[in-house]
């Protein structure tokens, strides 16, 4: 049988109605979807109960390769299925590779980013006209380290709007490098699980981080923002002002 092309899909940030429509249809169409457990929202798995599921979480690197290359092989569609978008701390970087190596076929379907539905439940502009045209994304250095330029008080120093995955365990930390950029009463926001039924919402400022998210109880799946954009106080954009012309009006 001929090899079928492997899909790497964004499962979007867990509300089963911000999963994409080219999602849902790969999903109805997929034999075998290979997800990670620990991450990926069930209600998601609701879209192929014909599927085989395959739980990654418990699985190594070439675990999960060998999985996806068998079924492939086999004539079977195969999702490999990551949480919010896999361009964005995915790990399909490696995933990719080994299939290259193994010349199966594949393609990356984006997702909703967990950082996207973050922002819109807390309706945030995250890029506010003279406050900030710029966010950083990024994460703390724990288990797995951070490149030395990007470390986080670095970043600070820009006063950009940032949002920091993968961090919550690490917020004493978190906290002490941004106060090295940002003022003290710098807005934050922190959202759990964004999108979820069991989603939270904790807005502080940088200098009561640790204690308020201590409080919350937020201790994983959650983005930090923080930035004086988070204030939604500045200039309106000049996109829409009277006077302001451009391409489509005089």
């Amino acid at each position: 049988m001929n090899d079928t092309k492997i899909i790497f899909l964004g499962a979007g940030p867990g509300d089963p109605e911000l999963l994409t429509i080219r999602g849902r249809r790969l999903l109805a169409q997929a034999d075998t979807v290979v997800f990670a457990g620990s991450l990926v929202s069930k209600a998601i798995l609701e879209f192929c109960p014909q599927a085989e599921l395959v739980d990654s979480a418990p699985l190594c690197l070439d675990d999960i390769v060998k999985i996806m290359v068998k079924r492939s092989r086999e004539g079977r569609h195969v999702v490999r299925l990551h949480s919010g978008d896999p361009s964005l701390y995915g790990a399909i970087k490696e995933q990719i590779a080994k299939l290259r190596q193994a010349n199966v076929e594949f393609e990356v379907v984006p997702g909703v980013s967990s950082l996207s539905a973050a922002a819109a439940v807390l309706a945030s502009e995250l890029t506010v006209p003279e406050v900030s045209q710029t966010v950083i994304i990024t994460r703390a250095a724990g288990r797995t380290p951070v490149p030395e330029l990007e470390d986080i008080g670095s970043l600070a120093a820009h006063h950009a709007t940032m949002a920091i995955f993968l961090s919550a365990t690490l917020v004493d930390d978190v906290q002490k490098k941004l106060l090295t950029g940002y003022a003290p009463d710098t807005p934050v926001a922190v959202v759990h699980n964004a999108s979820r039924p069991d989603q939270k919402i904790v807005r502080t400022t940088v200098e009561n981080l640790a204690a308020d998210i201590a409080t919350a109880g937020i201790d994983r799946t959650a983005i930090i923002f923080v930035g004086a954009a988070l204030a939604q106080e500045g200039e309106e954009s000049l996109l829409y002002k009277e006077g302001f012309s451009h391409g489509y009006r005089e």
